[in-house]
C-alpha cells in the first residue's frame, strides 16, 4: 500500500512538472522577455510555498519510506529514480537556474531553455518512478 501511494504522489509531482514542460513555460516564452521573466520570478516565489513543497519533498520522504520496509528491486528503482531524478535536479539545476533568474533577469531566453529542458528531466524521472513503484 506505501508503494502505490507514493507512485500516485510520484505521479501528481510529475503531472505539475508536466504542465510546466507541456505549456505554462511556452506561454511565459510568447510574453516579452521582461514579462515572461517577472511572472516566472512569481512563479518561483510561489512554488516554495505549500502545497508544492510538501508534494515534492513529501514524496521524496515517501520514497525513503519505501526504501526502508524493503520492496522489490522495482520498487527500490522507482523510489531512487524519483529522488535522483526529480529532487536530486530540482536541488541541483532547477532551483540554482531560478536563483540567478531573481538575480538577473536578463538571463530569461537562456534561462527559459535550459530550464524546461531539466524539468522535462525531473517531469519523466518523476512518471518513470510511478510506474517502477506499481509494476511490481
Amino acid at each position: 500500500m506505501l508503494a502505490e501511494l507514493t507512485a500516485v504522489a510520484c505521479a501528481l509531482v510529475g503531472g505539475v512538472f508536466f504542465a510546466f514542460s507541456g505549456f505554462v513555460m511556452a506561454a511565459l516564452g510568447r510574453l516579452t522577455d521582461d514579462a515572461g521573466s517577472a511572472a516566472m520570478r512569481a512563479v518561483n516565489v510561489t512554488a516554495v510555498r505549500p502545497p508544492l513543497m510538501l508534494a515534492l519533498f513529501g514524496t521524496a520522504a515517501a520514497c525513503v519510506a519505501v526504501l526502508v520496509t524493503g520492496p522489490s528491486a522495482l520498487q527500490v528503482a522507482g523510489a531512487v529514480v524519483y529522488l535522483v531524478g526529480t529532487v536530486g535536479v530540482t536541488v541541483a539545476a532547477n532551483v540554482p537556474l531560478n536563483d540567478a533568474l531573481e538575480r538577473e533577469a536578463a538571463t530569461w531566453p537562456r534561462y527559459r531553455r535550459t530550464w524546461t529542458r531539466w524539468n522535462h528531466l525531473r517531469t519523466a524521472a518523476a512518471l518513470a518512478a510511478a510506474v517502477l513503484l506499481v509494476v511490481d
